[in-house]
C-alpha cells in the first residue's frame, strides 16, 4: 500500500482488496470500471494487496498510514477484520465478518456486503423476489451466512440449511430467526429431496464445483443437493463465479430450473462498496458488463 501511495502521490485516491491469494481477484477491474463509468478523477485507483493469513492487523495499519479511502476484504480476513476495525455495521456484527473497510480519516468502518449483493443479484439476474418464498441454503461457511441472513431480512418464509455437519448448519440457520430450520444432509426417507422440491430458491453455497479447489468431481462429484432434486418453476443459483456455469448449474438448467451464477452477487457487492467509497450510486451496468467480458459464460 506505501509503494501504491508512493508511486501516486498524496493527491490519488486509493482502494484496494486484500486477501491470499488475491492476483485472481476481480475486484479492481470492477473498482475502476465504476471509477471510469463516474467519470471520476483518474487518480482513483484499486490494487490488489496480497495479505498472507495472519497479518490483517498490519494491513489495516498501513491502511491508516496510506490513507487509503477503502479496501474490499476477501478470503481469509473478513473474520479477523471484523475484530480490527474501530466500528462495525450491525450486519458485519451479526456475521462477524467484514468484507468492506471504510476510512474515515483514520477511523476504520466495517460493513458487509456480501448479502445485499446477492439480494440485487437475484433481481437483476433472475428476477425473484425472496419476499413470502421459500428457500434453501447449502453450506454454512461465511458466504452462506451472510445469504442466509439477508434472506431472512429481505423477507423470506422460510430459509432452510443443509451442510454435512449438522452443529454449523443449526448455528447458520439461527440467523435466519423464526425462519430459520434445518434440514440433514442425508436423504432420510426422501426428506432432503421433498425440502429441495418445495423450495422456490436453492443456493449452493459451498466452494464445490469451483475452479482450482481440489474435490471430487462427477461423475463422482459429491454435491450436497443433487441438481435431479431441482425441477421447472424453481431458482437456482450458485455462489460460485468460476467456471461459468458450474457443472451443478448446468445440470439445474438441464432439470428446467432458472439459473443464476456468482458472478451477479460479485458485481453488486463490489458495486455497494464503491457507493460506500465514493458517496456515489455505482454503475452496476458497466461492472456487470466488465465482468462478462473477463468472465465469459462457457469460459
Amino acid at each position: 500500500m506505501a509503494g501504491a501511495r508512493s508511486s501516486l502521490g498524496r493527491d490519488a485516491r486509493l482502494v484496494g482488496v486484500i486477501g491470499s491469494p488475491v492476483a485472481h481477484s476481480l475486484s479492481p477491474l470492477l473498482h475502476e470500471t465504476a471509477f471510469g463509468a463516474m467519470d471520476l478523477p483518474e487518480t482513483w485507483r484499486s490494487f490488489a494487496f496480497e495479505v498472507t493469513p495472519g497479518q490483517a492487523a498490519a494491513a489495516l495499519e498501513d491502511m491508516r498510514r496510506s490513507e487509503l479511502t477503502g479496501l474490499s476484504v476477501t478470503m481469509p480476513h473478513k473474520a479477523a477484520v471484523a475484530g480490527l476495525v474501530d466500528e462495525s455495521s450491525a450486519v458485519a456484527r451479526r456475521l462477524g465478518a467484514v468484507n468492506c473497510v471504510i476510512n474515515r480519516d483514520g477511523d476504520l468502518l466495517g460493513v458487509n456486503t456480501d448479502g445485499e449483493g446477492f439480494i440485487a443479484s437475484l433481481a437483476r439476474g433472475a428476477g425473484f423476489d425472496p419476499a413470502g418464498r421459500r428457500c434453501l441454503v447449502v453450506g454454512a461457511g461465511g458466504a452462506a451466512r451472510a445469504v442466509v441472513l439477508a434472506l431472512a431480512e429481505a423477507g423470506a418464509d422460510e430459509v432452510v440449511v443443509v451442510n454435512r455437519t449438522p452443529g454449523r448448519a443449526l448455528e447458520v440457520a439461527e440467523l435466519a430467526g423464526a425462519v430459520g430450520s434445518v434440514v440433514g444432509s442425508a436423504d432420510v426417507e426422501g426428506a432432503l429431496a421433498r425440502t429441495v422440491g418445495a423450495a422456490d430458491l436453492v443456493v449452493n453455497a459451498t466452494p464445490i464445483g469451483m475452479t482450482g479447489v481440489s474435490g471430487p468431481t462427477t461423475g463422482g462429484e459429491q454435491w450436497i443437493v443433487s441438481p435431479d432434486h431441482l425441477q421447472a418453476g424453481q431458482v437456482a443459483a450458485d455462489l460460485v463465479y468460476s467456471p461459468r456455469p458450474t457443472r451443478w448449474l448446468a445440470a439445474a438448467e438441464a432439470a428446467g430450473a432458472r439459473t443464476l451464477d456468482g458472478l451477479g452477487m460479485l458485481v453488486h457487492q463490489a458495486a455497494a462498496q464503491v457507493s460506500l467509497w465514493t458517496g456515489l450510486d455505482a454503475p452496476v451496468a458497466a461492472m456487470w458488463e466488465a465482468g462478462e467480458v473477463a468472465l465469459p459464460a462457457g469460459g
